[in-house]
């Protein structure tokens, strides 16, 4: 079972980049389609960005032209650049990742705070 570790977020004023990033550990992760997603006060998580094994990439409309979700096989990596942040982006984010054999995220990470200042 592969295990998650976010880093990354922190407080960034309207306008801001961040770029979170998601370690892999304990699977082969090259096996894995990655996602992130985000959850912010008193709302339902949400999807945001997702890259599979070939690099095939999808995005949130919320994030499209903002967002570049990417990963690092040697390192076992997955990243999700954020650009021109926006108040309405600030939540906890959480990366996942799904095993190729499997219909339901198999792994969560413990989430990374981003708060946007307007």
């Amino acid at each position: 079972q592969v295990q998650l570790v976010e880093s990354g977020g922190g407080l960034v004023q309207a306008g801001g980049s961040l770029r979170l990033s998601c370690a892999a550990s304990g699977g082969t992760f090259t096996d894995y389609a990655m996602a992130w997603f985000r959850q912010a006060p008193g709302k339902d998580r949400e999807f945001v960005a997702s890259i599979n094994w070939n690099g095939a990439t999808n995005y949130a409309d919320s994030v499209k032209g903002r967002s570049t979700i990417s990963r690092e096989n040697a390192k076992n990596t997955t990243y999700l650049q954020m650009n021109s942040l926006k108040p309405e982006d600030m939540a906890v984010y959480y990366c996942a990742a799904l095993h190729m054999g499997s219909r339901e995220w198999d792994a969560w990470g413990q989430g990374t705070q981003v708060t946007v200042s307007s």
